[in-house]
């Protein structure tokens, strides 16, 4: 995969490219988002490190989903994301933790967990691609089909301050009591649905998340999230911002004292206004989360 390129790896659309408009946020006319913003990754007032790296990249706007999402997740709210193919989700979680992590050695501080070794190898390597500049941030991968002994030795050895894996090996990881969670402060699902559909694979990742403080960061990004799903993963989170993004239509919600209420803006315009008609209004507390305490499935 060519540097310039910043994909959604788990999805296999192939994103189509429009030869009459060039793209001006990447150096090359391969791998750009669906839908560009017009404003800069400077407006997020990132660290000048993950900048710089950025720019490596060659990008210079952000897309609809980051332009949406990423001031939100640095300022630690949780988040709930669909976005199809192409629209740039790993890098909503990928820099809104780099953001926020100050490494302590020994400690690990943001957890991401996908469905396959193959995407949480991508994912890895994205966040060395955007810790370039942050030499102190040390990034592990955890996945089955390897010798569990070596993944306990780089946990003892040289613990990462950013651990990515499968539910199953960071499980076995977690009941070893080779990798403690005590100060996990960013907890990330990617393909959220992929996991939490499958029951055995749904109770893992819930025991995983009880052994996690109860303050911390919930992000969830997947491609397609059913009416069942979407309840199940909002159980997880606390101040929740869910953002759906299929273009034309773009809507957030955002969350004060429990309360889900509209946020933002369709492409411009109010939330009346959107195009799809799929605007949705919830009203009421939230209720049902689990706890990162509680103890039953």
């Amino acid at each position: 995969m060519a540097d310039t390129d910043l994909l959604d790896y788990e999805d296999d659309e192939e994103q189509e490219q429009n030869a009459g408009e060039p793209l001006a946020e990447v150096k090359k006319p391969t791998g750009g988002y669906v839908s560009i913003h017009s404003s800069g990754f400077r407006d997020f007032l990132l660290k000048p490190e993950l900048l710089r790296a950025i720019v490596d990249c060659g990008f210079e706007h952000p897309s609809e989903v980051q332009h949406e999402c990423i001031p939100q997740a640095i300022l630690g709210m949780d988040i709930l994301c669909q976005a199809k193919s192409g629209m740039g989700k790993t890098a909503v979680f990928v820099l809104a933790t780099l953001q926020q992590l100050d490494p302590v050695d020994g400690q690990v501080s943001v957890l991401v967990m996908c469905h396959t070794r193959e995407l949480a190898f991508q994912i890895s390597k994205e966040y060395e691609r955007f810790s370039k500049y942050l030499p102190a941030v040390r990034v592990g991968v955890f996945f089955g089909g390897l010798n569990i002994s070596n993944d306990e030795k780089l946990l003892k050895n040289n613990c990462p301050h950013v651990v990515v894996g499968t539910p199953g090996r960071i499980l076995a990881l977690v009941r070893s009591r080779k990798l403690l969670l005590k100060n996990i402060k960013h907890f990330i699902l990617d393909e959220c649905d992929k996991m939490l559909e499958q029951l055995d694979m749904r109770r893992d990742v819930q025991e995983i998340f009880r052994n996690t403080p109860h303050e911390k960061q919930v992000m969830m990004f997947s491609a397609t999230l059913s009416k069942d799903i979407r309840p199940v993963c909002l159980k997880f989170m606390q101040d929740v911002i869910t953002s759906t993004t299929s273009s034309p239509c773009v809507f957030c919600l955002s969350s004060s004292a429990g309360v889900l209420r509209p946020r933002g803006s369709v492409l411009g315009g109010s939330p009346l206004d959107c195009p799809c008609r799929k605007r949705r209004f919830f009203k009421g507390s939230l209720t049902g989360r689990w706890s990162s305490r509680e103890t039953s499935g």
